[in-house]
């Protein structure tokens, strides 16, 4: 069965269109579902500036449908993942508000963080928005939400939904490792298990101190050692020692 978006009676005006080349100012005319083509004038091969990636972000066939996809098409096609990450984190945890929340605002400070560090934001976002997905599993095997319960049953039910999102492999495996030990630093970490770790971590302690708040002295000295980039520690600072 052929895609309805490409299947050219479907077609409404405007999916043929002309683009100028960024290098020559030549004429190109795309289609609409073609990711990109080369110019005539001067070789230089444009990307389609109208191609919509909201199907391949989930779509397993996307590269059968749309062609060998380029890095930067890629880039966008990871970026576009995570929105339907956070939707399937949500249908997951069902009427958890509580467990949903902490996830949004972990992925929010994960964002900020990331970005200072350029950091891979599909990779933190979608780690982000699992890095707790095991707690369900951890309770109804072993009635226990500690760490290493929720650490060890999230990754398999992080790679089932990232799969069924059609996220690329790679970016599954790092977003399960992340998953497998976020809150257990190795001595050499990337900067993206970095970024969550320190989210993660500014959220725990909001946490923390709505519970049993820890003096401005003691969170201080607390913020001071306990994270691992620079803009993760400024974050906390700016976000933790402002509640005091």
């Amino acid at each position: 069965m052929q895609c309805p978006g490409q299947d050219s009676r479907y077609w409404k005006p405007g999916a043929i269109f002309e683009s100028k080349c960024p290098e020559c100012g030549g004429e190109i005319e795309f289609f609409k579902d073609e990711p990109s083509r080369r110019c005539k004038n001067c070789g230089h091969r444009v990307l389609n500036p109208k191609i919509d990636f909201g199907c391949a972000t989930y779509c397993k066939y996307a590269e059968q449908c749309l062609g060998e996809l380029s890095p930067e098409l890629l880039a966008k096609r990871d970026d576009l993942l995570k929105d339907r990450v956070a939707i399937a984190m949500k249908r997951y945890f069902g009427q958890d508000f509580r467990r949903i929340n902490h996830a949004r605002r972990v992925a929010r400070y994960a964002e900020e963080i990331g970005k200072n560090e350029q950091a891979n934001m599909a990779v933190i976002l979608c780690a982000a928005y699992l890095h707790d997905i095991g707690i369900k599993e951890a309770e109804r095997k072993h009635q226990n939400t500690a760490a290493r319960y929720h650490e060890q049953e999230g990754p398999p039910v992080a790679r089932q939904i990232l799969e069924q999102l059609g996220a690329r492999p790679e970016l599954i495996d790092e977003v399960c490792d992340i998953v497998r030990h976020h809150h257990q630093p190795r001595p050499q970490e990337a900067t993206n298990f970095k970024a969550l770790y320190d989210a993660d971590l500014i959220v725990n302690l909001e946490e923390q101190q709505e519970k049993a708040p820890l003096d401005r002295d003691r969170l201080a000295a607390k913020i001071d050692k306990a994270f691992l980039t620079d803009s993760g520690q400024a974050l906390a600072r700016r976000v933790l020692l402002k509640l005091l």
